[in-house]
């Protein structure tokens, strides 16, 4: 399966991403904030459902190599999903289908 680093400040939620995400065998890294170095991923998971512009931001300003990214934003604010799109983001999705579907998403993007 996908090494996978997830940028999920929520820790709640966070936790939440990461057992789903091991529960089909993916390996995840859970982090508070975007490190410099995100080589040796191959799926970077991001969350936007606040301080999107800055995580957006962020993540263009890293060197992701080959990795493919995924975000996830509150279902109401569709600009937000926009902006990701523009900035070069694989999938956006809102935060309910990451909820239920977030291993199925980094599966699809670890296997393109």
């Amino acid at each position: 399966m996908a090494r996978v680093l997830a940028y999920v400040p929520d820790l709640l939620f966070g936790s939440n991403v990461v057992g789903a995400l091991q529960g089909e065998g993916h390996d995840v890294t859970l982090v508070s904030a975007l490190p410099a170095d995100v080589s040796g991923s191959e799926v970077i998971v991001v969350d936007l459902t606040s301080d999107a512009e800055e995580r957006i931001a962020a993540l263009a300003g890293a060197d992701v190599g080959d990795a493919r990214t995924l975000g996830f934003y509150a279902h109401v604010e569709g600009e937000v999903r926009e902006a990701a799109e523009r900035a070069g983001f694989d999938l956006v999705v809102p935060r309910s289908l990451m909820a239920r579907e977030g291993p199925a998403l980094v599966t699809r993007l670890a296997g393109d």
